[in-house]
């Protein structure tokens, strides 16, 4: 009979050298190893935002990604632990992550700009998926496979023996655990708003960057990977400390980031405008002149006419920085205001350069949670939350339409600005006018000449389309009266459809992602054919 022998696990005392000798240090490594991971996952969203959205869609390719990163690191690095166990690998691996971080704010913005560059040329559906994901493969995937190699390696680092490996091992993931919180609350709440998204890269970076340098330092070794390390990171932090993702403007008043978006606020020759996501144009403007503003604003003046008071009580939920409310106030005078906005940094700049005054009420709220808080009820209730793709699902379904007619006043009007006019069979502004038909008992709609807006009013009165064309014709402001008779040439009544949507089912960023689709390739068609036609040069001339 055979003797058996006894198995023990191999001794991570045997491996650990310098500061590593107190597993304290170990669990530290994991903390802001877990830490960085989250915040570089929070940048992400942050850095393509301008560009892809900030839709649900962006988020899963983001999450998508970065999870597959973490996978593969995982099983490299404890193969390579395995292999070689010498701790000064995986502190070289940290370094390369903190660098590679650190650059970033640098060459990220420039690298989805090519990337889009590339692929409006060669694809033909799906653009902003593919370019989101080729952009976070590119990005993001190295540094945070890197950093997926630190939790196995660090566990051959920290298992003494088998006795307490299920100890060890329990006390790496809950470190890992905790720094993810942490790395998920100060990025959001701190660094991001205060700071910005460039700077949050190099944070973490430095902490990351210095993790490795203390452990080199501990051994008694400057490598050159510390000293180049070093260097690199510096340069990014002169190159890459800026908080412009826009790197194409160089003129405008204000710009900077909040919990919620990217801003920008641009002057020009007769203008002021507030942007919230670069590649998706204007989210408010205010005309120097005071005037009308040639958009879809000047359109939804109908909805108080409408609603047959003009001096009645407006709520807008999708505030923006006011140019509805100063409307209303400019050409209807004694009319009570109050808007909703979720993000106050957006009421701020409304103040500061959009001239909002303090005599109209911002609430600080989410627009569905605002209405299941209150009571009062309103004449015209206009919902201006829909911007690009990122429609919120909650304000979009038959739920929520519900609420926002039980806070209309009898014979109430609400009215809707849909920014993705499309003429195919499904579209995201048909699931829209379907969902509202199935609550109103009246829906209107008109488009907006040489946008992709659609305005649509919806009511519970039957006469609100001639209550409409009766009040108008009593109008004396000529402004005013050429506002309202381009509605009246365009307004139609709404046939109901099937297409629902409900807080249960409301693919809102799938719906989004295919007009805008559709809007690339109509815009990019002329310029595609010149580029089959004569190539680069055609472009170029």
């Amino acid at each position: 009979m055979k003797e058996l022998k006894t198995v023990t696990a191999p001794t991570g005392n045997s491996v650990r050298k310098g500061i590593l000798r107190n597993k304290y240090y170990l669990y530290i490594t994991e903390f802001f190893a877990g830490m960085s991971v989250m915040a570089v996952e929070l940048g992400a969203s942050r850095l393509l935002a301008p560009y892809f959205s900030s839709s649900q869609i962006v988020w899963t390719i983001i999450i998508g990604t970065i999870m597959i990163a973490m996978a593969l690191g995982n099983i490299w690095g404890g193969r390579s632990a395995d292999k070689n166990p010498n701790p000064d690998r995986l502190y070289i691996r940290i370094i390369i992550a903190a660098v590679w971080i650190a650059a970033i704010p640098v060459l990220g913005k420039y690298i989805i700009i090519g990337i889009s560059a590339a692929l409006v040329f060669t694809i033909s559906n799906n653009f902003l998926i593919c370019a989101a994901f080729l952009a976070c493969m590119i990005i993001f995937v190295f540094p945070l496979f890197l950093l997926g190699t630190v939790t196995p390696s660090l566990v051959k680092y920290t298992v003494d023996s088998l006795d307490d490996s299920g100890k060890t091992v329990g006390s790496l993931g809950a470190f890992n655990t905790i720094g993810s919180i942490i790395g998920t609350f100060l990025p959001t709440f701190v660094t991001i708003p205060y700071v910005g998204t460039s700077i949050t890269f190099l944070i973490f970076a430095g902490i990351l960057l210095t993790l490795a340098l203390i452990y080199f330092i501990s051994i008694g070794m400057i490598r050159k990977q510390c000293i180049t390390g070093v260097i690199l990171f510096l340069l990014c932090c002169l190159l890459g400390f800026s908080n412009s993702f826009a790197f194409w403007e160089n003129d405008l008043l204000y710009e900077g980031e909040s919990v919620y978006n990217y801003l920008q606020v641009k002057d020009t020759d007769d203008s002021v405008i507030l942007s919230t996501n670069v590649l998706f144009g204007v989210q408010s403007i205010m005309k120097k002149d005071g005037g009308a503003t040639g958009m879809y604003y000047d359109y939804a003046m109908a909805a108080p006419v409408m609603a047959g008071k003009t001096d009645g009580d407006i709520l807008i939920l999708g505030m923006g920085t006011g140019t509805y409310a100063k409307q209303c106030r400019l050409y209807y005078g004694n009319t009570s205001i109050e808007g909703v906005e979720i993000d106050k940094k957006i009421t701020d700049l409304a103040g500061r350069y959009f001239e909002l005054p303090d005599s109209v009420p911002v609430t600080t709220y989410d627009g569905r949670a605002y209405l299941e808080a209150v009571s009062d009820t309103y004449d015209v209730i206009m919902v201006d939350a829909y911007q690009d793709i990122t429609i919120p699902f909650q304000m979009s379904s038959v739920e929520f339409f519900t609420l926002v007619k039980e806070h209309l006043n009898e014979n109430g009007v609400m009215v809707v600005n849909m920014n993705m006019h499309s003429d195919a069979e499904g579209n995201i502004n048909e699931y829209l006018a379907d969902t509202i038909a199935t609550v109103f008992n009246c829906v209107y709609t008109v488009d907006v000449p040489y946008t992709t807006n659609r305005e649509l009013f919806a009511s519970m009165n039957p006469d609100a389309l001639a209550q409409f064309e009766e009040g108008r014709s009593r109008v004396t402001d000529p402004e005013l009266k050429i506002m309202l008779a381009n509605v009246s040439a365009g307004i139609e009544p709404y046939k109901k459809g099937t297409y629902i949507l409900t807080d249960d089912k409301a693919p809102v960023e799938l719906l989004g992602m295919r007009v805008i689709d559709d809007l690339i390739k109509g815009e990019l068609a002329y310029y595609k054919k010149i580029f089959r036609e004569e190539g680069i040069s055609g472009l170029l001339e």
